[in-house]
């Protein structure tokens, strides 16, 4: 996957998860949880964006890394309106999917990125 397909797709994810935070019940919870998945559903695609124009493969690396626990923390949220019933498991299956496995592919990134900065510059 090359970056701008990675960037379409944690676009696209943001956009789910703001669909989501649109159907959560207006009651206390509803408004705890929407707020929550707000801040940290739409965040990782511009995280990862700065990443992308970062001034060095430490800052490459931090931008990263702020985008991986923004997509947890999704994660986590979504996960915390199927078992709360704040909406259906059905409902959420398919986003808490796609939010699994770009956790990994940034995870990965991230992984990836701390073994190059350890090279030597010398080494191909």
């Amino acid at each position: 996957m090359n970056p701008d397909e990675l960037s379409e797709r944690l676009m696209n994810a943001g956009v789910r998860v703001g669909k989501v935070v649109d159907a959560l019940p207006d009651t206390r919870m509803g408004r705890h949880v929407a707020g929550q998945l707000v801040r940290c559903g739409t965040s990782a695609g511009p995280n990862y964006e700065e990443g992308r124009s970062a001034e060095s493969r430490r800052d490459f690396i931090h931008k990263l890394r702020i985008a991986l626990k923004e997509l947890r923390e999704t994660r986590y949220w979504l996960q915390f309106c199927s078992r709360s019933e704040l909406l259906t498991e059905n409902r959420l299956s398919e986003i808490v999917t796609e939010i699994d496995e770009l956790v990994r592919i940034v995870g990965k990134s991230v992984s990836t990125a701390k073994v190059a900065s350890k090279k030597p510059v010398n080494d191909k």
